[in-house]
């Protein structure tokens, strides 16, 4: 199986945060995103965590990974740049400081792999942002 076809099974949770953000905002709100994730998807695939390389060094976002119990995914600007299309916000503080202008949505849908939707756009609370993407049966592409 290549790479395209094992990122398909793959729930993505992007994730970006401000510098010192505690794992708990974390924790907390990708429990809210997940709140938002339609039902009939739950089974769909596997839980990852992604955020841009830059955050490597964020140990909230290691402790939230570990306390989650899920894989962290760190991604490069470059990857995080090729979807910015898809994407469905901009963030001018994202793009000041990383190049990119979303992190969370980015991370999601580069996450999720070519096909990917955002099923769930970016939320935002206590300095941190968050969004899901995945690659959904029937989304339109040719069987």
């Amino acid at each position: 199986m290549d790479d395209r076809q094992a990122m398909n099974d793959i729930i993505a949770i992007g994730i970006g945060c401000r510098k010192g953000c505690s794992g708990d905002v974390l924790i907390r709100l990708v429990s809210q995103a997940l709140a938002e994730w339609p039902e009939d998807l739950a089974e769909h695939g596997v839980r990852k965590l992604f955020t841009i390389d830059d955050k490597r060094d964020e140990a909230g976002i290691k402790q939230a990974a570990d306390l989650l119990g899920i894989e962290l995914v760190y991604l490069s600007r470059e990857q995080l740049n090729a979807v910015m299309p898809r994407t469905k916000t901009y963030s001018a503080r994202a793009q000041k400081l990383f190049g990119v202008g979303s992190v969370a949505e980015a991370s999601a849908l580069a996450g999720a792999g070519d096909k990917a939707v955002l099923v769930v756009p970016r939320i935002s609370s206590d300095n941190a942002t968050c969004a899901i993407a995945a690659h959904l049966p029937n989304s339109g592409e040719p069987s």
